[in-house]
């Protein structure tokens, strides 16, 4: 199977078939513009379609600067699904989107990935393989998650993780109804050279309906959760060079991100770095059922940290695959 992947990914022929096909289907589609962080979530105005544009590999040997992915692989686990009109059960995530997603990594040659719908260790293990095999050897890992039994959050790093946390409270309680933290929250250390650079990583409640609960107040008590995490992280170190990541299934200015960052002039307060892709559109997730393009997956970084991120690196990654690995894209962020 890995070496079938590696034929996708590394083989020219197979691969300019792939990168065309995924081309084509990229730019055909009338991309909506997430509102720019000064504008309101009812500007509309229709956002120039990005037309993306292959990259060479970034050659580690050019570069001491470090490379944080943060992406929502999309279901890289076991689930049903649904294919020529039919409902197929308890497959995995195909092999062609797998490909897609290494394809889009190896590319950009990280350093440091946290990954969100991740199903099993295992599965962590596989990408971290796919990887490997692909040039980018990311030996130290974590995986970690909440009450939700199926989707987990996922960390490889080329650099020794040092150490792991926990929040103290991962439960909460809406209309007098007890509920736990979902995905809860990864918590890693890593030690870069001397350097502790503390990530947290999450993936909120979506806005998808469901039966237990409203799914705003349920993201928004989620979103609370973190920021106490946060909070208690820097009641202990208020210089603590944090960076918080992931699927927020809300826009910046939303009650769950603005928890998420806390207050500007307050000393924790995380500043979410700005990023665009090749056409200069922000957004990273694709709603397909609605037709809904907005900006929901984010990198932020405390007070601590800023002089050691480099703002204009940061991008949204519109590889021409992104659509056939995941309803997400990409963000990377680069740090001193």
């Amino acid at each position: 199977m890995i070496s079938r992947f590696l034929n996708i990914i590394l083989t020219g022929t197979a691969s300019r078939s792939l990168l065309a096909v995924l081309l084509f289907g990229a730019v055909s589609c009338d991309h909506q513009q997430t509102p720019e962080w000064g504008k309101t979530a009812t500007d509309t105005s229709p956002a120039p379609v990005a037309t993306p544009v292959a990259t060479e590999p970034v050659s580690r040997g050019q570069r001491q600067d470090i490379r944080f992915i943060a992406y929502n692989v999309k279901n890289w686990l076991v689930t049903n699904r649904y294919a020529n009109g039919k409902t197929l059960e308890s497959k995995p995530k195909p092999d062609e989107e797998k490909a897609a997603v290494i394809s889009i990594l190896a590319r950009h040659s990280p350093d440091i990935i946290g990954l969100c719908e991740i199903g099993t260790a295992g599965d962590l293990a596989e990408i971290q393989q796919l990887l490997k095999e692909a040039g980018v050897d990311l030996p130290h890992s974590h995986f970690t998650g909440g009450a939700d039994p199926v989707r987990h959050l996922g960390f490889l790093s080329r650099y020794p993780i040092s150490a792991t946390g926990k929040p103290e409270k991962t439960e909460y309680h809406l209309q007098n109804k007890l509920y736990f933290w979902n995905r809860s929250v990864l918590d890693v250390t890593v030690d870069i050279h001397g350097r502790n650079f503390r990530f947290l990583g999450c993936h909120l409640k979506s806005k998808r309906e469901v039966e237990e609960g409203d799914e705003e107040e349920m993201r928004r008590a989620e979103s609370l959760l973190l920021r106490q995490h946060v909070d208690s992280i820097f009641a202990k170190n208020p210089q603590e060079r944090l960076v918080v990541y992931g699927d927020f299934n809300d826009t910046r200015s939303s009650v769950s991100g603005k928890n998420i960052t806390g207050s500007y002039n307050d000393p924790g307060y995380l500043t979410a770095i700005p990023a665009e892709d090749s056409a200069g559109t922000r957004w990273t997730h694709h709603w397909a059922l609605h037709d809904i393009y907005s900006r929901i997956d984010f990198i932020a970084v405390s007070k601590s940290l800023k002089p050691d991120t480099l703002f204009p690196k940061a991008k949204v990654l519109d590889d021409p695959e992104w659509a056939k690995a995941s309803d997400h894209r990409a963000v990377l962020a680069v740090f001193r």
